[in-house]
């Protein structure tokens, strides 16, 4: 039986993140399972848009008809809470939050109360929330009160990869992720110049548009630190597949990840991990797999490459651990059957 859903996102769909390969996945998985799908663009800037932004946002959302069901991005539908106290009993809402915005890197005090605050009670008006990790879901229930049963986790799903080189030398260290804040790219460079001894090149790939002020400030640290001909600022590619089939270590220094499907993705293609102990990446990345270190600890992440880097035994046994976590990682099917089952069954 056909269903119908609008589906609300805010900026650009096509942009190669995270957040958006999932709303693309679920859009497309939900209308090969027959679903009429409605795009509902809302507009740039969240979460923190310009008024004129956020008004004709909550126009476009108010146009649905009553009683339609309409699943609203996370990014957006935390600073929605004016426009969902008043649509909670005309429309189906169900958020897909990716993480809590409060969470963001970046943020002062003040900053993260408001956004903490609207996005409590844009949720406590939502039918249902779409999460995409178990993570998310603790912060959720411990955080803004949501009931457990409330809330479908929804882990991203995963296409297996080719298998990594692995044994290079100098070894191919690759790290993806845009360059914004939280990405931690500035600890990886820093640490990268405390292992310069080492034998290694590495490649950062991921978009320089979402805040140009962070790309400028990694261009010219990596100028400063004298590592620019060891170390490829790729900017986004089309396809990030071939370059992890290329790497031998997978590093990615994230202050926070909702899940961090990027882990996924490399532990598909068999590679060793180095990343940070926060939000989702414990959960994503089996402590045989990598080395995970405080968030912002440079010299703890420059030992955990390093070792990487010096010993290919070790090297070995992780990306091994990491093949054989990849293996079980469920595909992109079992993550919009959840969906679309859930979004069935609700009255």
């Amino acid at each position: 039986m056909s269903r119908t859903i609008a589906f609300a996102f805010p900026g650009d769909l096509a942009l190669k993140t995270g957040g958006y390969a999932y709303d693309r996945r679920v859009i497309d998985g939900l209308r090969n399972r027959g679903w009429d799908v409605q795009c509902l663009p809302l507009g740039d800037g969240f979460p923190n848009p310009s008024l004129e932004t956020k008004a004709l946002a909550e126009d476009l959302l108010s146009r649905l008809p009553d009683g339609a069901q309409v699943v609203v991005d996370g990014l957006a539908f935390g600073v929605l809470d004016t426009w969902a106290e008043r649509e909670s009993k005309r429309l189906r809402i169900v958020p897909l939050v990716h993480h809590p915005l409060a969470l963001e890197t970046g943020l002062d005090a003040e900053q993260q109360q408001d956004l903490a605050a609207s996005e409590r009670k844009a949720i406590a008006c939502a039918e249902h929330v779409i999460v995409t990790s178990s993570m998310t879901a603790r912060e959720l229930t411990s955080r803004y009160g949501v009931p457990s049963d409330k809330v479908t986790v929804a882990i991203p799903g995963t296409e297996p990869g080719a298998p990594a080189r692995g044994e290079g030398d100098p070894a191919h260290i690759v790290s993806i992720g845009t360059l914004i804040p939280r990405k931690g790219h500035d600890v990886l460079i820093a640490a990268l110049k405390r292992i310069e001894h080492l034998s290694w090149t590495a490649t950062i790939v991921g978009s320089h548009n979402l805040s140009p002020r962070t790309a400028r400030e990694i261009e010219e640290q990596l100028g400063e630190s004298g590592l620019a001909e060891r170390v490829n600022l790729a900017g986004e590619v089309a396809d990030v597949r071939p370059v992890l089939a290329s790497a031998d270590i997978f590093t990615l220094a994230s202050r926070f990840e909702g899940y961090g499907m990027v882990f996924a993705e490399a532990l598909s293609h068999g590679l060793p991990i180095v990343a940070c102990r926060t939000g989702a990446v414990p959960d994503v990345v089996p402590e045989e797999a990598g080395i995970l270190t405080g968030i912002d600890d440079i010299d703890a992440f420059a030992a955990a490459l390093g070792s990487l880097v010096a010993d290919m035994e070790l090297r070995q046994r992780k990306a091994e651990a990491a093949g054989r976590a990849g293996a079980l990682l469920p595909n992109w099917d079992r993550t919009v059957d959840i969906i679309a089952d859930r979004l069935e069954t609700l009255p």
